[in-house]
């Protein structure tokens, strides 16, 4: 491998680390690597959130319309390129977190984007208030758990917390997605972005691998 292309795979690794991601198979389950210098560092659980949740008017249905047209949809070879991290990177939201977490904007470009996916679905279904917008994955769930929408059953449309190793602490989340079905056999079946090999996807994982949900109020 070149010197320029083990430099990108380094600090594409190192913002993936930063803002949780789903890992490859061959990246082992949850391997955590330092964030990179122009990478966007994060304060936790206990960093600003969003604002609290008000009504809206769109079901999980709709939500999970959404989320399923973006299959197929895939980041470039420096692990950037997606709608979502450059809708992302020119929001509200983005400066927020920079001045919570320093950084800049251009971090976001190429950074872990599975958050990104799930506030972008969130923001262009009209359900941001409920899906909540964060590229941390970690500040995300915590922010479910701050207004009490927090739990451990699965629901469709409800947003899924992943911990490779098993953990069901908040501050061990490696990666976000929707809750399409409980398949009633240990698994899910769920839309994530930024899995497999950098791509939107539906995928079945274990449920042994979930955190916790955190559940938009959607209209009946």
């Amino acid at each position: 491998m070149a010197v320029s292309r083990l430099s990108h795979a380094l600090r594409r690794h190192a913002a993936r680390a930063a803002l949780g991601v789903t890992l490859t198979a061959t990246a082992a389950f949850g391997v955590v690597a330092p964030a990179a210098a122009d990478t966007p560092q994060h304060a936790g659980a206990g960093a600003e959130t969003p604002a609290k949740a008000d009504v809206v008017s769109v079901t999980a249905d709709q939500v999970l319309a959404l989320a399923r047209s973006q299959i197929g949809i895939s980041e470039n070879a420096y692990g950037g390129g997606t709608k979502f991290q450059k809708w992302y990177a020119g929001s509200q939201r983005a400066a927020e977190t920079i001045a919570r977490d320093g950084g800049n904007r251009a971090a976001y470009l190429n950074a872990a984007w599975c958050a990104m996916f799930v506030s972008w679905v969130g923001e262009n279904a009209g359900a941001r208030s409920q899906i909540g917008w964060d590229a941390y994955t970690v500040t995300h769930a915590q922010w479910f758990a701050d207004q009490g929408r927090w739990g451990t059953t699965p629901e469709p449309g409800a947003v899924v917390f992943f911990a490779w190793s098993g953990s069901k602490s908040i501050g061990s989340i490696n990666h976000v997605g929707f809750v399409v079905k409980d398949n009633g056999n240990g698994t899910l079946t769920t839309i994530e972005g930024n899995t497999g090999n950098g791509k939107v996807e539906e995928r079945v994982r274990p449920k042994w691998q979930v955190v916790g949900y955190g559940y938009p109020s959607y209209a009946a």
